[in-house]
């Protein structure tokens, strides 16, 4: 019988730890994407909210405000987009109904993103918003939660 050699044994072990790691990876965002999806206290799930929160605001949204937001979500990496475009609108809308406006403004889209991003991120967000111009010295009180 021929014994199998190092090389291929070393090729099949490569193999297996790759597809390991990215099995990982996808068990890491599905496990994620599980935990949105399970009830809360109230009976309603973060994703039931957020479908919510953005179908409550849809009359709310500018063709500014809009726009803006497709700036804010810009950084984000193509692949997430769709969803942390969906979950800051949720945050978005939240604030401007829970304010009472008649549309959302451009301050309505700075708090709900500060709100709607995780704390790990704030570095990156103050560098995106200065490097965009954008004042955010008013919800200072926000990023120091």
């Amino acid at each position: 019988m021929n014994q199998p050699n190092d090389g291929f044994m070393v090729f099949i072990l490569f193999w297996v730890f790759v597809l390991l790691f990215f099995m990982s990876i996808g068990g890491y965002f599905m496990f994620r994407k599980f935990m949105k999806v399970l009830p809360q206290e109230d009976g309603k799930s973060k994703l039931d909210w957020q479908n919510h929160y953005v179908d409550s605001s849809r009359h709310l949204w500018t063709e500014d405000s809009k726009a803006f937001l497709e700036q804010l979500v810009e950084p984000v990496p193509k692949a997430f987009r769709d969803i942390a475009k969906h979950s800051i609108a949720a945050q978005i809308g939240k604030v401007a109904l829970d304010s009472g406006a008649s549309e959302v403004t451009r301050d309505h889209c700075i708090e709900g993103y500060i709100i709607a991003t995780p704390k790990r991120d704030y570095r990156s967000l103050m560098k995106f918003l200065k490097s965009n111009q954008i004042d955010y010295k008013p919800y200072e009180h926000l990023l120091n939660r």
